[in-house]
């Protein structure tokens, strides 16, 4: 048996194929994340055109909506910096923000009657939520790709090649404001009536 095929069969039980796979994988499944990221930012301007027509309607919150999309855009977490849990948390807030910003768009675009009976405008409030949707599915696929990933790159043996080939586990999405979320919520009904 020649070297050539001793390494090849020394090679094949040690996991540098799954690696392979499951790192395209995990690149294949961020594209679709910035897709649908994209998708989000390239119906933003439309949004506000729409919004903008309402005369009376808070330059503030228009303000926040641009600005949010212009630092969202301005990060480009490419696959090769995506073992960056610094990189990654730093795109997260900016999405989050953009997040925010549109959230509270569609809040006060509530008290504006002309602006609710708009269609252009609930069309792309439609396409915005699709979009939304969207996003939180290709993010759970992307959690998927990579904690596959991470099982394999921590696992024995395949470990062992992991660490021959420098093969980092790779960040994942985290929550934001996690300490928010952990707080149980206050509830008070001593303000109601009608006891």
């Amino acid at each position: 048996m020649g070297l050539t095929a001793l390494l090849a069969v020394s090679l094949s039980g040690c996991g540098y194929n799954d690696f392979q796979r499951l790192d395209e994988q995990a690149k294949a499944a961020w594209a679709e994340v910035l897709n649908q990221y994209q998708r989000r930012a390239d119906l933003i301007p439309n949004l506000v055109n729409t919004v903008k027509g309402e005369a009376d309607f808070e330059q503030d919150t228009l303000t926040q909506v641009i600005e949010a999309r212009s630092r969202a855009t301005a990060i480009q977490l490419t696959p090769e910096a995506l073992n960056d849990p610094q990189a990654m948390a730093q795109f997260q807030q900016a999405q989050g923000q953009l997040g925010s910003a549109l959230s509270r768009l569609m809040m006060v675009a509530e008290n504006y009657p002309t602006l609710r009976a708009n269609q252009g405008f609930q069309d792309l409030r439609v396409q915005l939520e699709g979009t939304e949707n969207r996003i939180t599915v290709a993010r759970n696929k992307y959690i998927e790709a990579v904690q596959r990933y991470n099982v394999l790159a921590r696992s024995f043996p395949t470990n062992l090649t992991a660490m021959v080939f420098s093969y980092e586990p790779k960040a994942g999405f985290t929550v934001t404001n996690e300490a928010e979320i952990s707080r149980p919520p206050t509830v008070d009904f001593g303000g109601q009536s009608g006891r």
